[in-house]
């Protein structure tokens, strides 16, 4: 090597690197199921939608509820993926993930959370059911309301609670949808 080439050498920097951007404080991901698209968000290692809703409406009260920075980062959701992925698939019964309620209303939270209790894989409760529950006996349709606005749906189960009647009714992903999640749970 000649003197001007070990000079030039000393000189050259590497190629530019690409810019390392920090985590999000809510990472989310549109995720396709059969059920149709959903965006999946997570927040501080916990989901905090699973949710039929649009983007901009979901980033929107993302961004308004737990922070504005909500970036599309898919790989801090491959494990909700993974087992939402598997559960649609009949090959898991239960989710095994931390879940914060911070899209949902205080009734919202009274409802959703103790809901897996309320019901188990394979089985229905009533929306009047859920309402007695919960000491508010009277409060059917504002259990129903409540788990129409689900931000967590799929994984916390409000597909379960039917009509007294036993009709399917309301649920965000629509009746399809709450008809695919139960028909899959009866088959397992």
């Amino acid at each position: 090597m000649t003197d001007l080439e070990s000079r030039l050498t000393r000189l050259s920097t590497p190629g530019p690197k690409p810019p390392v951007l920090p985590d999000a404080d809510v990472a989310y991901t549109l995720h396709d199921t059969p059920l149709g698209t959903m965006l999946l968000a997570i927040a501080h290692g916990r989901v905090v939608a699973s949710s039929f809703d649009d983007e901009e409406t979901m980033t929107g009260r993302l961004a308004r509820a737990v922070s504005p920075r909500v970036l599309r980062q898919p790989g801090p959701l491959d494990d909700v993926r993974r087992q939402l992925d598997e559960y649609l698939a009949g090959q898991r019964r239960a989710f095994d993930l931390d879940v914060d309620l911070v899209l949902a209303s205080p009734f919202q939270r009274l409802v959703l959370e103790d809901l897996p209790t309320h019901t188990s894989y394979g089985r229905t409760t009533t929306y009047g059911a859920v309402a007695g529950d919960i000491a508010r006996p009277k409060a059917a349709r504002a259990v129903g309301t409540a788990l129409g606005a689900n931000p967590v749906c799929v994984v916390l189960p409000c597909h379960r609670v039917i009509g007294a009647n036993g009709a399917l009714t309301g649920y965000a992903g629509g009746l399809e949808a709450k008809r695919f999640l139960l028909n899959l749970e009866a088959k397992s």
